[in-house]
């Protein structure tokens, strides 16, 4: 079980050492996907529990049963859609920048030095 925070957690670190150490937008995008997923794996790992079955109620509850809670899964699931989404307009304004600059590199980017 604490493989699973400590590879969200690695993930998260990795990420966010790419999107601040690089200079290539590409990896950028790359480096915000990967804090993302350690955030949904630590997010889906805060919600297992052991033996835990899933919480679908058919013909009531026994009183040894142990259910997943579902509300991390829930949110797993919103966070990647959104993932999707930020990625996908992340990748066009790269394409965009990549047209008018002809460079994706964010230090001959005039506007986005900083």
């Amino acid at each position: 079980m604490t493989i699973n925070y400590l590879g969200g957690f690695f993930l998260i670190v990795l990420g966010l050492v790419i999107i601040i150490s690089k200079k290539n937008l590409i990896k950028i995008v790359i480096g915000m996907g990967l804090l993302d997923y350690g955030i949904n794996l630590i997010l889906i790992s805060v919600g297992y529990r052991i033996n835990g079955t899933a919480p679908i109620f058919l013909n009531g509850v026994k009183d040894n049963s142990v259910f997943v809670d579902p509300i991390p899964q829930a949110l797993t699931l919103t966070s990647i859609v959104i993932g999707a989404c930020v990625t996908t307009l992340s990748l066009a304004i790269v394409m965009k920048i990549k047209k008018y600059y002809n460079s994706i590199n964010a230090d001959e980017v005039r506007r986005l030095r900083g």
